[in-house]
């Protein structure tokens, strides 16, 4: 493809996004978090596909590095969203 085309579908994602975000009240930032979880859950199977797909020692190489950065995004994601739920559980003990 044409460097021009994919550097202004870049721009364009990232406007969107950005818009989109901001847009998004506070109380929707937990499920918008799970379901970015599951997003990148995905990623992750992606990235397990092109490592072991040996085309290129290149490629495999990418892939492995892919698989760790999904697995990282994963890992803190679902950790965030805990302690992010664990805001709205009650605390023990509490009085009323």
């Amino acid at each position: 493809m044409d460097i021009v085309f994919l550097a202004f579908i870049l721009v364009l994602s990232i406007f969107l996004g950005f818009e989109l975000i901001n847009k998004v009240p506070a109380t929707l930032h937990t499920p918008l978090m799970s379901g970015s979880n599951a997003i990148s859950g995905i990623t992750l199977v992606g990235a397990l596909t092109s490592a072991g797909a040996e085309h290129t020692v290149l490629a495999t190489v990418l892939g492995t590095l892919a698989v760790a950065m999904a697995t990282i995004n994963v890992i803190g994601g679902y950790m965030v969203t805990d302690r992010m739920l664990a805001m709205f559980k009650k605390k023990e003990g509490a009085s009323k």
